[in-house]
């Protein structure tokens, strides 16, 4: 909880974590969703988060926003930084020549995919994310930054699901996360 504790105070957490829903079965048998969309529906709530995922880190020269609800966070991140945003986007929806990396998550397996001239050389790049789970997708988005010659300066996330091994996966990254569940 320690990274937790740093950027938000226990009210905060509280205040967040009311406004997520949890959706059992989806979106498959057996996986228990967490639905941020009344989160993000809450501005004084929206605002908190996006606060609190930027002030966790400093000197990022971009953030990446992992497709989609990456998107809807990572965008606010990098305006509240003041720098840019690039999309890490499913197989085939990127229109020029890109860099791909496959993954594996809780319940299938996928490919994320970057325009090869994403980053410079040494830039140091923030990944956000809606929710870590196995940390497949994080972890196949800092292969891209890293095989296009940027650095992961951290991951940023809304939610942590403990139990499933994400921040280990990840463990050479510094990883924020707002909310933990097991």
């Amino acid at each position: 909880m320690a990274e937790v504790e740093r950027v938000l105070d226990q009210n905060a957490i509280e205040s967040l974590a009311a406004l997520v829903r949890d959706v059992p079965d989806f979106p498959q048998d057996g996986i228990l969703f967490r639905d941020i969309t009344p989160l993000l529906g809450d501005g004084a709530a929206l605002r908190l988060a996006v606060d609190a995922l930027a002030r966790a880190y400093a000197d990022i020269d971009v953030v990446v926003g992992i497709e989609s609800r990456g998107f809807i966070l990572g965008a606010p991140v990098a305006y509240a930084l003041g720098v840019g945003m690039t999309p890490v986007r499913k197989l085939g929806r990127l229109p020029r020549e890109t860099e791909r990396a496959d993954y594996e998550l809780e319940y299938g397996t996928n490919t994320v995919e970057v325009h090869t001239d994403a980053f410079g050389p040494g830039q140091r790049v923030l990944i956000v994310d809606d929710v870590l789970a196995t940390g497949g997708t994080a972890a196949a988005t800092a292969e891209l930054v890293e095989r296009l010659g940027a650095a992961v300066a951290g991951i940023g996330v809304l939610i942590e699901l403990t139990g499933l091994g994400g921040r280990e996966r990840l463990a050479r990254y510094p990883v924020t996360s707002l909310l933990q569940y097991e």
